[in-house]
């Protein structure tokens, strides 16, 4: 399946609508910039997909440095407007023990596209852009052109009540706190994604992918459905989490925070709403419900070795570039997670080439990403738990299996490492967190990260043919290098 991000053949469009008449002046709304989303790839817990990587990258370690090689798939972004996400190749590599849990890289795999996310036995890909918009903006306009053969009726069938729940309700009470972010690097290459009003300092929570290129010295704006727009700076960014939090410059003094709910407690079936720009059409309001819960993801952008996890929520809403950092919302207009990826079967888009949905998109739990976002504001860096074990990134069905090997020379386990207090050794292959299921080291990275450094888990492994159990207080590293 496709993992290709943006497409560069058609050309930008207003990625937020005109401002009414009567609203306030505001600089022109940027065109969609194509651009590329960050790299994936961290040595943390593990999700169940993988990240494709260039046909020629190398099989040997990861720099233990930095996060572990991107795992091996096809899955897609949910939607962010500079780039997308990749699949990761297969390789027998292994994470560094600083991490949630190292890994081992198997060897790298053509890759169809720029980059693709990686969920548990499924692949996903980044939904990033927002140049599609140009043409589907341009073809309305061509159409209401023409002559209409619609009939209109005289008279109106009075006023429709919205009660509260109904999904126009909830959309109009969320949409005023949700925005069209903007994101250029200093050579003009990004994107467009959305965000949403964290809190009434101006804060607003998005993809780490979303903001990426602006980073180091780009170009960065959020703009409100009603057209006001605000130059912003990133406060923090989480690769490894896929989580940023930007801060609006001149913020008004009349933000409202979207209410956020407890993402533990949704259930398979429930409603889900998503708000977001895909394919640079602000605004977009999708529904649909929670298809599945603790979906391992992995993805990549394809450009590097760093890959980012989650255990995701499915919602089969429509979610397409441009969506990620948005919002996805339960019945009653709560957060309960930030759609960042979708899985995809071609290159669909507008003609853009770009990955399109088809009913699997991927969001970060939001009780995840409130803990993530909280650091970030606090401190600037991510906070992640860690085991201190280097585990593999085969693909299997089998556990998450402690390698022979470290990283660079370093050992698998790590000496007084929380993975070495609990007893763990080389070759143990660890099939439970509590209790779930672990089935691969993507997706042990992917459930270590839903935990704070200083939580206690219980471990499940098998060690000569037999199962064991032990208690582990899980570490912490600081930052993304």
């Amino acid at each position: 399946m496709s993992t290709e991000n943006e497409g560069t053949a058609v050309p930008p469009a207003p990625s937020a609508p005109p401002p009414p008449a009567d609203a306030p002046a505001a600089s022109a709304p940027q065109g969609a910039h194509p651009g590329s989303a960050p790299a994936a790839g961290d040595p943390y817990g593990p999700p169940a997909s993988q990240v494709h990587h260039d046909p020629g990258e190398s099989t040997s370690a990861p720099d233990p440095s930095w996060p572990p090689p991107p795992p091996p798939s096809t899955p897609a972004y949910g939607g962010d407007g500079g780039a997308g996400h990749g699949a990761a190749g297969q390789g027998g590599g292994g994470w560094g023990a600083g991490w949630g849990a190292a890994h081992q890289q198997p060897a790298p795999k053509n890759g169809r596209g720029r980059g693709g996310l990686v969920a548990a036995v499924l692949a996903a890909a980044l939904v990033a852009g927002g140049l599609g918009g140009g043409l589907g903006y341009t073809l309305a306009r061509e159409n209401d052109s023409g002559g209409s053969t619609t009939v209109s009726a005289g008279t109106t069938g009075g006023n429709v009540k919205r009660d509260p729940g109904t999904v126009a309700a909830v959309a109009a009470a969320a949409l005023p706190s949700t925005v069209t972010i903007e994101a250029a690097s200093s050579s003009g290459e990004g994107g467009t994604g959305t965000g949403f009003v964290f809190d009434k300092q101006g804060h607003i929570v998005t993809n780490n992918h979303v903001v990426a290129d602006a980073v180091d010295g780009g170009n960065l704006s959020a703009t409100f459905p009603d057209g006001k727009k605000y130059e912003a700076e990133v406060v923090g960014n989480a690769q490894g989490y896929d989580v940023a939090v930007i801060k609006l410059k001149n913020a008004p003094s009349d933000l409202k925070p979207l209410t956020l709910g407890n993402s533990d407690d949704v259930a398979v079936g429930d409603s889900t709403i998503a708000i977001g720009a895909p394919f640079g059409l602000s605004n977009t309001v999708t529904t649909g419900i929670i298809s599945a819960k603790n979906r391992p993801v992995a993805s990549s952008d394809g450009s590097g070795d760093k890959a980012s996890y989650m255990s995701a929520l499915q919602t089969d809403a429509s979610i397409n570039p441009g969506n990620s950092g948005g919002p996805l919302l339960d019945a009653q207009g709560n957060v309960i997670g930030i759609n960042s990826a979708i899985q995809s079967t071609s290159n669909g888009g507008f003609g853009t080439g770009q990955a399109g949905s088809i009913g699997l998109g991927f969001a970060i739990p939001i009780n995840q990403a409130k803990y993530v976002a909280q650091e970030l504001i606090k401190n600037g860096k991510p906070v992640y738990a860690k085991i201190g074990a280097s585990v593999s990134l085969e693909a299997t069905t089998n556990g998450a299996k402690i390698t022979e090997q470290g990283v660079g020379g370093t050992e698998p386990v790590d000496p007084g490492g929380p993975a070495d207090e609990a007893g763990l050794k080389p070759g143990d292959v660890i099939t439970k967190l509590d209790d779930r299921v672990i089935d691969s080291g993507p997706t042990l990275i992917g459930e270590i990260w839903t935990h704070k450094p200083g939580d206690e888990v219980t471990i499940t492994y098998e060690r000569g043919g037999k199962e064991r159990t032990t208690e582990l207080t899980l570490g912490s590293r600081v930052g993304d290098s």
